[in-house]
């Protein structure tokens, strides 16, 4: 049966969570501020779960409707074909609702409203006055948009972010589904040098080798929809987990050509990395070490800086980003042709690197409004040949 799945994201970034999508098969019905909504079968819904890096979770779409008043939000939930998703015995619930540019804005009140209406539709359909709720979980999310209702019910339970090897974070980490988006929105690939001078966690430079290696995202751990057996054959999950460890690519091969590379100056956080990268079975590709920023060096050329330096949050640690950035700017220097990207909420980056970016992008890491800067160094020769042929 095919439905409409609904994969949010970071928003800014819905590029690469469609670009995953295609690429996995699917039809792109419509993309929109912060999500994508594609065309898929019941076994599209477990591999959305398990291989894409950039969604936040995907929802099986319940339906989608215009209403202005809670009665009308009452009646038009109702009608919705609820009973063709969810079982006699299932656990439903509206997690979460949001409002944007709409008549109804209180979330609570949404929540308790559409709750209501779709007890009172099942009841109808069912034939009972009351349910178990002893089954499988249904958790419904709900958006408004000028007076647009977008009912979901999400197959991932925790969010897609939660990969499940990082049990150790630094103190301002970025998350998995970001540091995914970001590293695609650059040219790197498995064989260029890849170095993270403020690797905190790991976060980069772990998802920098499960992209080389080819290990889908979710492939270690289960979702909410594994329980949805009146949607999903569980031979479908097996056979979905079974595709995702056949592509993964062998790791002698790719440690044979990959070089990524992750410091920090604080010990205790880069013992943290490598545990995370061991969890997440990619700690022969990366080389952890404990270094100061002002040490960062490389003999070879063409290599890629991806990175989340300090943003200053804390009012005692601003005085300080002057001089580190001025040290990233200089580091950056000495490194022959490379690269550099940032995400940093440090709006004179810039200026102390002492190069203005070539590109500029808004992104917003939680509710902190950040730039990710694209400093670009030459191509690789080999690269600007091929290029220059397929011209």
């Amino acid at each position: 049966m095919k439905y409409e799945l609904i994969a949010p994201c970071h928003f800014g970034l819905e590029a690469c969570t469609k670009k995953e999508i295609s690429a996995l098969g699917y039809e792109i019905t419509e993309v929109s501020d912060g999500k994508v909504t594609f065309l898929g079968d019941e076994r599209a819904i477990c591999r959305a779960n398990i291989n894409l890096r950039t969604a936040e979770r995907v929802l099986l779409k319940a339906g989608e409707f215009k209403a202005e008043s809670f009665e009308e939000l009452f009646e038009r939930t109702r009608e919705l074909p609820l009973e063709e998703l969810i079982p006699e015995n299932g656990r439903f619930w509206v997690t979460k609702a949001s409002s944007v540019k709409s008549k109804l804005f209180s979330p609570s009140d949404i929540q308790s409203v559409m709750k209501k209406a779709m007890v009172e539709k099942l009841k109808t359909k069912y034939h009972v006055n009351r349910f178990t709720e002893d089954g499988a979980e249904y958790p419904m999310r709900v958006f408004l948009h000028k007076d647009k209702v977008t009912v979901g019910i999400d197959s991932s339970g925790d969010s897609l972010h939660k990969r499940g090897y990082r049990k150790l974070t630094a103190k301002a980490p970025i998350t998995e589904t970001l540091a995914a988006a970001l590293i695609m929105l650059t040219p790197w690939r498995g064989d260029r040098i890849l170095v993270d001078p403020f690797c905190g966690s790991g976060t980069f430079p772990i998802e920098a080798a499960m992209m080389a290696l080819n290990i889908a995202p979710g492939v270690d751990r289960d979702f909410i929809s594994c329980g949805w057996d009146n949607i999903i054959a569980k031979k479908m999950w097996y056979d979905a987990y079974d595709e995702a460890h056949d592509l993964e690519k062998d790791i002698a091969e790719v440690k044979a050509y990959s070089d990524i590379q992750g410091y920090d100056a604080d010990g205790d956080i880069v013992e943290a990395a490598r545990e995370n990268a061991r969890m997440a079975g990619v700690s022969e590709l990366i080389h952890f070490q404990k270094r100061d920023v002002a040490m960062l060096s490389h003999p070879k050329k063409y290599g890629f800086i991806i990175t989340n330096p300090p943003y200053g949050e804390r009012l005692e640690d601003k005085k300080n980003l002057p001089a580190l950035y001025r040290t990233v700017g200089e580091r950056f220097a000495e490194l022959s042709d490379w690269s550099m990207y940032m995400i940093t909420a440090y709006e004179d980056a810039e200026k102390h690197i002492g190069r203005k970016a070539d590109k500029n992008r808004k992104i917003y890491n939680g509710m902190i409004k950040t730039y990710f800067y694209s400093f670009l160094g030459k191509k690789p020769p080999r690269r600007q040949a091929e290029e220059g042929r397929a011209l």
